[in-house]
């Protein structure tokens, strides 16, 4: 008796259904292709054969081409005659319907995929957008805080002497013109370490504290033309008397350079 109540208990327990799987099919959709080689020509024509494509998979590389008579964009898989087609893009826009699996998939691994065209996602540029608009902000909040001395370090890079005979409100309103226009160039100088000792470097040579010679090989003091430092070769000569500055012996050049300029 005991054992057929719990035979019947364990038939009274819940059964377990397993979750439906998701569709977890392809999604296909049309795609807009655009030429990114400066023009855009009435017609251009995409070569389509002779291409080579390295596969990771097999470690070396395969030939494809467009046939449209074929499901496959690889030569070693095509089967029966190779009808080549033609790729062309017209006013600089290829279009290419959802249909087209094969094209798509061509042109996903042509060569010239992001060198002479590229797909055309406004999904993608808009992110491409706000990252760049994110990055111009950070860049003009940066240049709206700094101050003047090192708005003319910056903009010193940019402009060379020029910044000498600028005004305070004329450094101001060129360096955030500077951040808006290039904010990515701007926020690697404002955060370089020796743009500030480059410049201080690049004007004690303006006013004769240091003299560099003719070759831009060697710095020299102004006043008794003892030699500093010899610029090692292929260096940028303010570039390396920054790097002097920091040094022990050069510390104390420094120390007076800037006493001098103040």
């Amino acid at each position: 008796m005991a054992k057929k109540q719990k035979a019947e208990v364990a038939a009274e327990e819940p059964v377990m259904v397993a979750p439906l799987k998701k569709d977890v099919r392809p999604q296909f959709e049309d795609k807009l292709y655009e030429l990114t080689i400066g023009e855009t020509p009435i017609t251009y024509v995409l070569k389509t054969r002779g291409l080579l494509w390295f596969d990771k998979n097999v470690g070396y590389e395969r030939e494809i081409k467009y046939c449209q008579n074929q499901k496959t964009i690889f030569k070693d898989e095509m089967k029966g005659p190779e009808r080549l087609s033609h790729v062309i893009f017209r006013d600089g826009m290829l279009f290419v319907p959802k249909e087209q699996q094969t094209l798509q998939t061509f042109l996903a691994h042509h060569p010239h995929n992001g060198i002479k065209f590229k797909e055309n996602n406004p999904v993608k540029i808009a992110e491409d957008d706000i990252d760049y608009l994110n990055l111009e902000i950070e860049a003009l909040l940066l240049a709206q805080n700094t101050e003047i001395d090192q708005a003319e370090a910056i903009l010193r890079s940019e402009l060379g002497n020029k910044v000498s005979k600028m005004t305070s409100k004329e450094l101001k309103r060129d360096l955030l013109l500077f951040a808006r226009q290039n904010p990515r160039l701007f926020l690697e100088l404002a955060t370089d370490e020796n743009i500030s000792v480059r410049n201080i470097g690049i004007k004690a040579v303006e006013m004769g504290i240091i003299k560099l010679s003719p070759d831009q090989r060697t710095f020299l003091w102004g006043t008794n033309d003892r030699k500093l430092i010899t610029v090692p070769f292929d260096e940028n000569p303010y570039s390396a008397l920054a790097a002097y500055f920091k040094t022990d012996d050069g510390i104390e050049v420094f120390q007076t350079v800037e006493k001098k300029l103040k």
